[in-house]
């Protein structure tokens, strides 16, 4: 039996498996797969590895590589299709709107509700593959190449950058604090080769008023954030934007033309952008309807320290929940207006 048909098997036979992994690959789309190399040597069993060996994924399944999205399309379509909730894989060109004029600034003039903001997106490089099919020495050149290009940012996004490997205990402690540090203890994406050579290629890069930070190859390859404290979403969007047009004169970013931006995992397609606020709305958050003014809005509320996890003291980490078939520009906006209405009904 195939290192593919066990895993296969594996999945089959998990009765309370309610993933999309398990939704979407039919036997019929496994057998037309499962014999099938993408151009970067992936195989059908990287991309469900981590899906059948924790049948409570929620996902399941991740792309073992850039061309994955091509070679494993049909499982992939039908899981995007499904987890973004749209009945044809398409998204229009990149648009950052017009910086200059962008139509929002400070969310929170007051100060009273909003703790911070924050923008990121993911970004992978178009010639390597991800985590399951990389080597040692791929991910030790991929971040020889993304250092460089963060090396080359100017004026406030220039900083420096922090290795995992070598990394003394005062430093790692620091980052920790400032809630900088990534770690390897999620086990879907261990199962997924997330972490294996575990800390090589791997670091953090910040400018000198941390406003700035890109994780080099966490999950993603890279992983570009933007945020400072208060509600100033066009401060913080603008200066992302900066940090993403530098580095694309340096790096060639994977993108598919009706996908947009790839990454690892297919919850995270097209702008791959996550908006959001950490926001004091203990008023609001206890109204009844509060998922339903979420839902209106395409907003997504969790707990300030991630998914799955409660809220503190009524604070809410709320973000687009829209990542496809819209525009950079778009997304950002919808969450602005969700935002704006949330933050209303919690003063009324």
């Amino acid at each position: 039996m195939s290192d593919s048909e066990e895993l296969f098997k594996v999945l089959q036979d998990a009765k309370d498996c309610k993933s999309l992994l398990k939704k979407n690959l039919t036997p019929e789309r496994f057998n037309k797969l499962k014999g099938l190399k993408s151009k970067f040597g992936g195989t059908l069993a990287d991309c469900i590895r981590s899906g059948c060996k924790n049948p409570d994924s929620g996902v399941g399944i991740y792309a073992c590589d850039p061309d994955a999205y091509t070679t494993f399309a049909e499982v992939l379509d039908a899981v995007i299709m499904d987890y973004h909730k749209i009945d044809k894989v398409t998204h229009p060109q990149p648009s950052f709107g017009d910086v200059n004029n962008l139509g929002f600034g400070d969310l929170d003039p007051s100060g009273d509700l909003i703790v911070s903001t924050r923008v990121r997106v993911g970004r992978s490089h178009a010639s390597y593959g991800f985590p399951p099919v990389l080597s040692k020495e791929d991910r030790i050149n991929m971040e020889k190449v993304s250092v460089e290009a963060l090396q080359s940012l100017e004026g406030e996004l220039s900083g420096q950058y922090y290795p995992l490997t070598g990394m003394t205990p005062e430093t790692q402690q620091k980052l920790t604090a400032d809630h900088f540090l990534f770690n390897d203890s999620d086990r879907f994406l261990k199962a997924a080769g997330g972490y294996d050579d575990w800390p090589t290629g791997r670091g953090i890069y910040f400018n000198q008023d941390k406003t700035f930070l890109c994780w080099v190859n966490e999950e993603d390859h890279l992983r570009l954030i933007s945020m400072q404290k208060g509600g100033n979403l066009a401060e913080v969007y603008k200066r992302l934007v900066k940090a993403i047009e530098q580095m694309e004169k340096k790096l060639t970013f994977a993108k598919k033309d009706n996908m947009g931006y790839l990454t690892f995992c297919p919850s995270n397609l097209g702008t791959t952008m996550r908006a959001s606020v950490h926001i004091k709305i203990p008023k609001v958050s206890q109204m009844p309807d509060f998922k339903e003014v979420c839902d209106r809005y395409n907003l997504q509320a969790r707990g300030i320290h991630g998914e799955h996890t409660e809220s503190v003291g009524g604070v809410y980490d709320i973000s687009n929940k829209r990542r496809m078939g819209l525009t950079e520009f778009e997304a950002v906006t919808e969450m602005m207006r969700g935002v704006n209405e949330i933050i209303r009904l919690e003063k009324s």
